[in-house]
């Protein structure tokens, strides 16, 4: 819509509104907001500069030939602009995150100020170790944290998200293997119900992929696995818990069968918040984990980022694991060992040799979030780490169980769920899907579950309470997410144009998704588009 003289554009209530058009187009507190381009000007900057001689520029052939096309906004502007677009965002502050697969849990505010205490947020990459050993202290007490909760003999700290530390499990596989001569093991199997990024991550680190099914309760079909296995098979990814919300208990049997055959395990540990302080992965042979630091062990993620991918490795392949990594001497010193000091700092856990494939990164990994994840583990100590992977648990089969009467839930009889409550758009009217049910809950002011995934579960619906939210909040959202389902069962028309409140309509996924718009280009007047 073209803007009125007053540079605002008038208010569209949502269709079914029944809601009187403002001026401004803002309803009390919800502010509508502009694109920034439409509030400020191209030809202006948000700050005047005195002309100045410039004796020349040293950019050479990278000097801007063109305008930059920024708006140019005043600060009080700015902030205004990013302030009220701020809130039309759903956030953990504001209510239960339903997400499947992706913890978006409370995230306690000690952590937020540990994080933010200076040495920590102002260090900097480049300074000499001797003016870092707060730092590189609180990577290497938290790499010991990760083993011994894990089980596992090593960890490689510098991985900066889940799919990276799943790279760095995977190419310190094929370095063991090329090690033993075995380079042309060249098959990755990856179970039906494991994380989508375990395949993508395979094929990226050059091997071929081989997809193992899954049985009618969810869980791997361990007898087709072990079929498949042979000299040709590198390795097993699987995820545990599952993306089915089940736990793998024939994990150990697979493990041993896999090392009998030659390969390794690597284990997706995106869902380690349901286990930990219960399960140690390398007690069920696994070789390799990683661990989304900020998905267990508290830190606001999603968008991309912040976060943080460690590595555990076993005892096979912790040799290969990448540099640098943090040893501390007797003295108390903590040092960044390379390949050429390796042999000097040789302890239990560590006997001195390397065959690392190399750096993942050109630094030491993310630094607030190691600060944050150590806040959380010593705050909570060994008791209250086993308490979150209890709660988490319990929160998701009340969840479960209190609206399988309303949603088909296709594992309720496989016996309790993890962390997540799988459900499916199976019984609802003809037309209606899992989509319809998404966006009426943003009417109730929550944010949609994950949505269909896994692919195992037609009209998959994901549902991950966490064990930081209370009864009272897990039933107003069971109410709502019921209240929306027995709409769509009765065949209620007004979800296929929800949500209805939010402050855009539905809309077009599919077009939005192949013909993205992502320039903004100024509005054609009215008599210059007649010409």
């Amino acid at each position: 819509m073209a803007l009125n003289q007053s540079g605002w554009r008038p208010s569209t209530p949502q269709q079914g509104d029944g809601a009187p058009a403002t001026f401004t187009g803002n309803r009390a507190l919800m502010l509508e907001e502009p694109l920034i381009f439409e509030i400020g000007s191209t030809e202006t900057t948000g700050v005047d500069f005195a002309a100045g001689d410039v004796a020349g520029s040293r950019l050479g052939d990278l000097t801007r030939t063109a305008p930059i096309g920024l708006a140019g906004l005043s600060e009080q502007e700015t902030v205004r602009h990013y302030t009220r677009l701020s809130r039309q965002n759903y956030a953990i502050d504001l209510g239960l995150f339903p997400l499947g697969s992706c913890t978006m849990k409370h995230n306690p505010r000690l952590n937020e100020k540990v994080a933010r205490l200076p040495g920590f947020a102002d260090v900097h990459p480049l300074q000499p170790v001797d003016t870092v050993q707060g730092a590189l202290g609180v990577i290497n007490e938290l790499a010991m944290w990760l083993i011994k909760l894990t089980g596992m003999y090593g960890v490689a700290m510098s991985p900066k998200a889940g799919a990276h530390g799943e790279l760095c499990g995977i190419l310190c596989i094929k370095a063991a293997l090329e090690k033993r001569g075995e380079g042309h093991r060249k098959v990755v199997l990856v179970p039906e119900s494991a994380h989508g990024t375990n395949p993508a991550t395979a094929a990226f680190a050059g091997f071929t992929v081989e997809d193992i099914p899954a049985t009618a309760d969810g869980r791997v079909d361990t007898a087709a696995l072990k079929a498949r296995l042979g000299p040709d098979v590198a390795a097993v990814m699987i995820t545990n818990p599952n993306t089915c919300g089940l736990f793998e208990r024939d994990l150990k049997e697979i493990s041993d069968a896999v090392h009998a055959a030659g390969g390794y395990v690597y284990c997706d540990g995106a869902n380690f918040n349901a286990i930990v302080g219960r399960v140690r992965p390398g007690d069920l042979g696994v070789d390799a984990m990683h661990i989304n630091l900020h998905k267990t062990f508290s830190t606001p993620h999603g968008g991309g980022g912040p976060g943080s991918g460690p590595v555990v490795l076993s005892e096979a392949l912790a040799p290969f694991g990448p540099l640098p990594f943090t040893a501390r001497t007797a003295d108390g010193y903590v040092h960044l060992i390379e390949e050429e000091r390796a042999e000097e700092f040789s302890n239990e856990h560590f006997d001195g040799t390397l065959d690392s494939f190399g750096r993942m990164t050109a630094f030491h990994g993310q630094m607030g979030m190691f600060t944050r994840a150590l806040a959380y583990i010593l705050s909570h100590g060994a008791d209250g780490l086993r308490q979150v992977a209890e709660d988490a648990v319990l929160n998701a089969n009340y969840v479960l169980r209190s609206l399988e009467d309303t949603l088909d839930a296709p594992f309720a009889a496989s016996g309790p769920c993890m962390h997540e409550a799988i459900f499916s758009d199976r019984g609802l009217a003809e037309g209606f899907s899992t989509i319809d049910v998404a966006k009426g809950l943003i009417d109730e002011g929550f944010h949609p579950m994950t949505m269909y995934f896994p692919l195992v579960v037609h009209g998959a619906m994901l549902v991950e309470p966490t064990e930081t939210e209370s009864k009272a909040a897990l039933d107003q959202f069971i109410g709502a997410l019921r209240s929306v389902a027995e709409r769509a069962k009765a065949g209620d028309m007004a979800l296929k144009t929800a949500p209805h409140f939010a402050p855009r309509a539905r809309l077009d996924e599919t077009l939005a998704a192949r013909k993205p718009v992502l320039r903004w280009k100024p509005p054609v007047a009215v008599a210059e588009a007649a010409e």
